[in-house]
Parts: C-alpha cells; structure tokens; sequence
C-alpha cells in the first residue's frame, strides 16, 4: 500500500470511527467492511495506532476485536487505560475482560 492510498484509507477509516457513539464499540473487521474493505482488519488496526487520539478527535479506544478483547499494546497507554476509558462511556464487560459484544457493540 502506497503512502497516499495508505493515508487515505486511514483517514477514511478515522472518519467511519469518529460517527461511533460514546458507549459502543465497533471491531476492526466491521470499520474495514464498512469502507469496502472487508480484509484490511489489519490495516484499521494499523490506522488506529497510527490516530491522533480522543485529543485529536478519533475515539480510537471505541475499536476493539470481534470476540471483545481490547488491544494489547493500545497506544495511549495500555489496555487498562482503553478499559477505563470505554468503562467512563459505560461500556460493560463480561468477566473474563472482554467487552460484551452483544449488549454494546455499534450497529451503524
């Protein structure tokens, strides 16, 4: 992927993940399904880290994996702080530390 396709792809995906609403959570497959991309997972998650934030205006923390787990190495400060930060929009969690998809997830 080029610089300017992979710019672009990533300000679209940054543009789908700012419509998400406080106190949901989409997962990376449905943002790259939802921009036509339906295999590019990988790439959202590689945009997501790439964001400029909640400062900066992308909720990044409201993207989480299909089966609710939250990022490993979340970029603004470790899974702990995407927890508390989706636990401040009320975000639930199930008790194993997943998000509780059913209750919780986007349907755009």
């Amino acid at each position: 992927m080029s610089v300017s396709t992979r710019t672009g792809f990533f300000q679209r995906a940054y543009g789908i993940v700012r419509q998400i609403p406080a106190g949901r959570v989409a997962t990376y497959g449905q943002i790259a399904a939802m921009l036509g991309e339906p295999r590019k997972a990988r790439f959202v998650g590689f945009a997501m880290h790439s964001s400029p934030g909640v400062a900066g205006g992308v909720p990044c923390h409201r993207v989480v994996f299909k089966d609710g787990a939250l990022a490993p190495g979340f970029a603004f400060g470790g899974p702990e702080a995407q927890r508390a930060l989706l636990e401040d929009e009320g975000v639930g969690f199930l008790p194993d530390g997943r998000v509780d998809m059913h209750a919780f997830q986007w349907e755009a």
